[in-house]
């Protein structure tokens, strides 16, 4: 078992690993950046991974990003396995044909949209968890009370720029800042309703 202080040396050693079951199919995994992030979807949905294609990327290398909501090695490895299905298909056909015979190739089963390990390719992440170790990384609990609400309510607009901000609840008795480019009151936005 190694010892992986950071999230993305483990995550890059787990990539190198899971080449080899990539390679006996006849398919090589590019160039990638792999990194702990929540998908472009947000915080509340229910993607686990996302990898990003060359064209999206300045210098034409694939990302992907694995949701901080999950912390457990098998269950990373796992995700990490499906969007390096993306990558190697470099994000063309979404869930398609070509994912799909590169992901049933490799040992994935199920609907495509939420591919994950077979029988046979979830005792190979088994024994690759066991070479990483603990994944350096700690669960984000996204609905402990007080966590991920906005810090305010309140916002405000300017009407001749367009200049919007939000405000902190403990400065809007303040009532609305001025637009740091027309220096005119920004109008309230929302429910400016002060409790007393």
């Amino acid at each position: 078992m190694q010892n992986h202080p950071i999230r993305e040396e483990w995550l890059l050693k787990a990539v190198a690993y899971l080449e080899p079951i990539f390679q006996k199919y006849g398919y090589q995994i590019p160039p990638i950046r792999v990194s702990v992030g929540f998908p472009s979807t947000g915080s509340r949905g229910r993607h686990l991974g996302q990898c990003w294609g060359t064209k999206a990327s300045a210098d034409g290398v694939n990302q992907i990003f694995i949701s901080p909501q999950q912390d457990q090695p098998l269950e990373v490895l796992d995700t990490l396995a499906h969007e390096l299905v993306h990558a190697v298909d470099d994000c063309q056909s979404g869930h398609g044909e070509s994912f799909k015979k590169i992901a049933t190739d490799i040992g994935m089963q199920g609907q495509m949209r939420s591919a994950s390990a077979g029988e046979i390719l979830k005792q190979d992440l088994i024994r690759i968890a066991e070479k990483l170790g603990h994944f350096p990384h700690a669960k984000l609990q996204m609905n402990p009370k007080g966590a991920g609400k906005s810090p305010s309510r309140y916002a405000a607009k300017c009407v001749k720029c367009g200049y919007q901000v939000n405000v902190l609840k403990r400065f809007a008795s303040y009532g609305p800042p001025l637009c740091p480019k027309d220096r005119v009151n920004l109008d309230e936005l929302g429910e400016w309703v002060l409790e007393g």
